[in-house]
């Protein structure tokens, strides 16, 4: 599969250059090599066992890289543990939701905002943001979280990492076991985001929504970057169609994302 070209940029808020990962003997990440400029949305597409989700925690420090550099802002974070990554302004929605089910919507949302717990007026503001965002939230803001169901969990993820007002998002497979509906409601909520120039770096099983939402993207096939691209090209590209779009139906047309820096 032809690798499209690299668009060229300057230096971009998060990069990974070359970076090998192993669990054990088994590798699961062969010289991947990415790029996120301020402001940009970019998804990581594939496959299960492709190598996405440990593309996404080699940021966010869940997985060491045994070469390679993971940078943020141009400094080297791969040797990072979780903790540190966020402390430099990297929020994170898991796989799986991972609310604290014992804690109320609020509380959950209120640790998400823990960094900034002093800017209290901020954060009520911010508060109240995610709340006419996601109204089931409202309503539910003193249940507790593991009562919520999978789509009220996720909107709930979603709004912790906005408390965190981080300055990139890592959002793992969002749409996972959801609802059309719940999927309309998440997905509204990021296009928003990208609206308002949040950065996000998206891992994505619904390929169709995610290059809707991307600028641009990159295909892993067995841990190998084997397609990247601006997201409306990636879209009309027969083999992503036939592999992640469905050969039957021609893809939807994209309007083209500009390339980072306006060049």
């Amino acid at each position: 599969m032809p690798i499209l070209a690299e668009l060229p940029s300057s230096t971009p808020l998060l990069q990974l250059d070359a970076v090998d990962v192993h669990y054990g003997a088994v590798q699961a990440l062969f010289g991947v090599s990415l790029r996120v400029q301020a402001g940009e949305v970019v998804s990581v597409l594939g496959g299960n066992a492709s190598g996405k989700s440990t593309t996404l925690k080699s940021v966010l420090g869940l997985a060491r890289p045994s070469s390679g550099r993971v940078l943020l802002d141009g400094r080297e974070i791969q040797g990072l543990a979780p903790a540190e990554v966020i402390d430099l302004g990297v929020a994170s929605v898991p796989e799986g939701r991972r609310v604290f089910p014992d804690m109320t919507v609020r509380e959950n949302l209120l640790l998400g905002a823990y960094p900034r717990r002093h800017d209290k007026a901020a954060v009520a503001a911010d508060l109240d943001e995610v709340f006419q965002a996601f109204p089931r939230l409202a309503e539910r803001r003193g249940q507790l979280a593991g009562t919520l169901s999978g789509g009220e969990q996720q909107m709930l993820a979603l709004g912790r990492a906005w408390l965190r007002r981080g300055r990139l998002v890592c959002i793992d497979e969002p749409s996972m076991g959801l609802s059309p509906k719940f999927v309309d409601a998440v997905y509204e909520v990021l296009f928003r985001w990208k609206a308002s120039g949040q950065t996000i770096l998206l891992v994505e099983q619904n390929a169709r929504i995610a290059l809707e939402l991307a600028d641009r993207a990159y295909v892993l096939q067995h841990g190998h970057v084997v397609l990247q691209g601006r997201a409306a090209d990636l879209a009309a590209d027969p083999a992503v169609q036939q592999a992640y779009l469905g050969a039957e139906a021609p893809a939807r047309e994209l309007e083209g994302a500009p390339p980072p820096n306006g060049e």
